[in-house]
């Protein structure tokens, strides 16, 4: 049922590092020694060599290796040559180094491939040339390279080679999150959320908050649902800091530590392939406290993929409570309970007394009452002093997923609730696409067709503005037998609901309901901040975050929207609610 992580140890990790075989390294004396030898001062565990559309690097250094091997067992080394090899080996027994690359694709985004060490050199070399890096220049080592192919068709034939797929500083110039530009659209989501792409690199993984690329990419967003890996490298082209550019940095300076059970090529991409992203994070020397992701994840607050509960005891229908979130998440978009603190940051954990029982309890309570199976992973974490639990769950491939038989909860926002029957039939065809990658935008609309056309007609016109992304939207209500009937919309993947009422709807649709009531009633009394086209109606507080009731006049009538989170804000929305 579930599984429990043992025998764990983090491991320091930079998968970003230019050697000589790159033409901008700026130092020209420099040895793959060297960069070895700089790379264990730094505490590094894992290696990965990534010069520019090249595998020159890491294969010259093997070369090296084999020719001064072929010396010793021809009893031909110099005294010098001896002492070389004998330190190559005594570095590479301590560093477990990966080959990798840089690959320049078009319009110059940067993507890094990593490969197993047994993976055959030529095959690599064989992969750039069928990326359309020209044969006369696969051992150049330059970023720039002329015509190559799209960044889907460089994920997908480095994961059919065996790679690992990551996107380059996705956050900075060349990077395909493309942030502070205008444009993006459905390509930024395609380069973002690609199954193919294993983990984005960023700059910015020390900074809290939604603003950063990780808090960005963290799940929330209606437009992109699947959460991703992010990690840092150092993206060095020298040895050491350079003191004059303090962005220009040496090997191992900026590194992510991982959770693995082994230094191994195949223990990353198994991580990479994980729910659990508290298995990364940023490296700090030991005189520094370590990244608390438990205290960065109760900052952030709940939502549609994590919350937290002060314990599970049965009595007070606390356990149900947990056992009723798993049933939501695995519907939904998947996500992270915390079982031993609540959601308020400054309050002190209660914590897990016997975290072996514990877990074992709530998998017998989620085999014996949930179907069909959910596959979580448990894991125990130190919190203040306190036994952390954190359940990890898959956003589910057989939905929907039901609680003691009939009840089926999903997740809408920080709130979970029972689904009513329209998206019961959502998830019904959700499981019969027979995908578990989280449903982007309408579930009618057609998935966009990517290609360097896209990208370039997104850089010449902006995408217009629509309504917002999270909340909901009441599109019409009928009375019958004075009853009122509300068309609900779920703005964060365009699903309508019919038929809700008052007693059927869940809080934020309860909300929406009463909020829209008290407006009609109002009429021409009602308080409106305009923006053009675009109006305020309210703002409000859900723990860290703002909440905004918003209206958008159109042609011959208004659309209300009601419960605006700010991952939901964007375009005009921003300017008018103070979110840019």
């Amino acid at each position: 049922m579930g599984k429990k992580s043992n025998s764990l140890h983090w491991y320091n990790v930079d998968l970003h590092i230019h050697t000589p075989a790159s033409v901008d390294f700026q130092q020209e004396n420099a040895t793959y020694l060297d960069v070895l030898q700089r790379a264990e001062a730094r505490g590094v565990d894992i290696l990965a060599f990534t010069d520019h559309n090249t595998i020159a690097g890491y294969r010259n250094m093997m070369e090296e290796i084999e020719q001064l091997t072929l010396l010793e067992r021809l009893n031909r080394l110099m005294p010098d040559e001896r002492a070389k090899l004998n330190e190559y080996r005594r570095l590479l027994q301590q560093i477990k180094l990966l080959p990798g690359f840089e690959f320049t694709a078009t319009f110059g985004f940067h993507i890094i491939g990593i490969f197993s060490p047994a993976t055959p050199l030529r095959d690599i070399e064989h992969l750039l040339l069928n990326l359309n890096i020209p044969s006369e220049h696969l051992d150049e080592g330059s970023a720039t390279v002329g015509a190559t192919s799209d960044v889907l068709t460089a994920y997908r034939m480095i994961k059919e080679m065996g790679g690992i797929t990551i996107a380059a500083h996705a956050n900075s110039a060349n990077g395909v999150a493309m942030k502070g530009f205008s444009f993006g659209g459905q390509t930024r989501i395609a380069y973002t959320q690609d199954p193919n792409l294993d983990a984005m690199e960023v700059t910015d993984l020390e900074v809290k908050g939604g603003r950063s690329t990780a808090g960005f990419f963290n799940g929330t967003k209606p437009e992109y649902p699947r959460r991703m890996h992010c990690i840092q490298g150092s993206d060095c082209h020298r040895l050491i800091l350079d003191p004059l550019r303090k962005k220009n940095l040496g090997v191992g300076d900026r590194t992510t530590e991982f959770l693995l059970p082994e230094p191994t090529f195949e223990a990353i991409r198994d991580l990479f392939g994980h729910n659990d992203y508290a298995r990364t994070r940023p490296y700090r020397l030991k005189e520094e406290p370590a990244y608390d992701f438990i205290q960065a994840a109760l900052e952030e607050g709940s939502n549609i993929i994590q919350e937290f509960h002060e314990s599970m005891e049965v009595r007070g229908g606390k356990q149900y409570a947990v056992i009723s979130d798993i049933c939501a998440f695995a519907n939904t978009n998947g996500g992270t309970l915390y079982v031993g603190v609540g959601s308020d940051p400054k309050k002190l954990p209660t914590g897990v007394k016997d975290t072996d029982l514990s877990t074992a309890q709530l998998e017998k309570e989620i085999t014996n009452r949930v179907s069909p199976p959910i596959h979580c992973t448990y894991e125990v974490s130190d919190y203040r002093g306190k036994k952390i639990l954190r359940v990890l769950v898959p956003r589910g491939d057989d939905p929907p997923y039901a609680l003691d038989e009939n009840k089926i909860y999903v997740r809408d926002e920080a709130e979970t609730g029972l689904a009513v029957r329209d998206e019961i039939v959502n998830l019904v065809l959700r499981s019969q696409k027979g995908t578990s990658q989280p449903v982007q935008g309408k579930p009618e609309a057609e998935e966009p067709i990517i290609s360097d056309e896209n990208v370039l007609a997104e850089t010449k016109t902006a995408q217009p503005t629509a309504n917002p992304r999270t909340g909901v939207e009441i599109i019409s209500v009928e009375e019958r037998s004075g009853t009122r009937y509300y068309t609900m919309r779920d703005l964060r993947n365009g699903n309508i609901v019919k038929n809700v009422t008052h007693s059927s709807a869940r809080r934020l649709w309860h909300y929406a309901i009463k909020r829209y009531d008290e407006m009609e009633s109002m009429g021409e009394k009602l308080q409106v901040q305009w923006q053009g086209d675009y109006g305020l109606l309210h703002k409000y507080k859900q723990g860290q975050m703002n909440v905004y009731d918003l209206v958008q006049r159109t042609d011959d009538h208004f659309r209300f929207y009601f419960g605006v989170t700010s991952n939901g804000i964007h375009g005009a929305w921003k300017s008018l609610t103070g979110e840019e």
